[in-house]
């Protein structure tokens, strides 16, 4: 098992907390539209937050984003803003939340909230999946793969029940599952697509490391070599 740990995450939540404007309550500013697709908005399983996305559409393929949580009368925004709305997962707990968040065709980037004073703050300095895929390149075996397009970090479903499905046994609302995925440019004649396919990756919530267990050994050693044949 390889482990690795960002630096000081909570010196990183504080610094997000000092931030000016990170915890704005006024809500989205002028044009900004809440969206009226049902399939945006989420609920945190204690029913005590809301996610609310609004758009603005500035003509000329300007489109921009915002995701608010609402507690009560209170709303928070979820930085960052972006182009395209996003998808959200909570752990079971009501304390986390994962933004799937597109970012361009075939591709997306993971960030993490935590409740901190009632709301939901970046728990991260960077997002998730660039502190993914850092982790990724840290290791020996994968270091040198080089991806080119269709870079895309997934949370993989089941973080309500602390993945059973994996038939594993971990402690409820402490790990998310990761996996990583992308294409390279460059590959042999009678191959259409090769890259890598859904590399798994674990990260502990409490203490801010990223892991492989044993469970993910055969699957991932599969992801290194994924490849579509003509």
């Amino acid at each position: 098992m390889h482990a690795f740990c960002r630096p000081a995450p909570w010196l990183a939540l504080a610094l997000t907390l000092a931030a000016p404007g990170a915890l704005a309550a006024s809500g989205p500013p002028p044009g900004f539209t809440l969206t009226d697709d049902a399939d945006l908005g989420f609920t945190s399983p204690d029913g005590a937050t809301k996610l609310e996305q609004y758009m603005r559409d500035g003509g000329d393929f300007d489109v921009k984003w915002q995701v608010w949580a609402r507690r009560g009368e209170q709303m928070t925004e979820l930085k960052p803003e972006q182009g395209y709305p996003a998808g959200f997962r909570f752990t079971n707990d009501s304390q986390w939340l994962v933004r799937m968040q597109k970012t361009g065709s075939g591709e997306q980037d993971l960030y993490l909230y935590h409740v901190e004073k009632g709301d939901f703050v970046n728990a991260t300095r960077k997002s998730l999946s660039d502190l993914a895929w850092a982790y990724f390149h840290s290791r020996p075996d994968t270091k040198r793969m080089k991806l080119d397009y269709h870079i895309t970090a997934n949370l993989m479903k089941g973080t309500e029940e602390a993945y059973r499905w994996l038939g594993v046994n971990w402690p409820n609302n402490r790990y998310l599952v990761i996996s990583l995925s992308g294409q390279m440019d460059k590959h042999p004649k009678n191959v259409a697509v090769k890259g890598l396919g859904d590399w798994r990756c674990r990260y502990d919530l409490k203490i801010g490391t990223f892991d492989v267990p044993a469970v993910f050994a055969k699957s991932n050693a599969e992801a290194l070599n994924w490849e579509i044949r003509r």
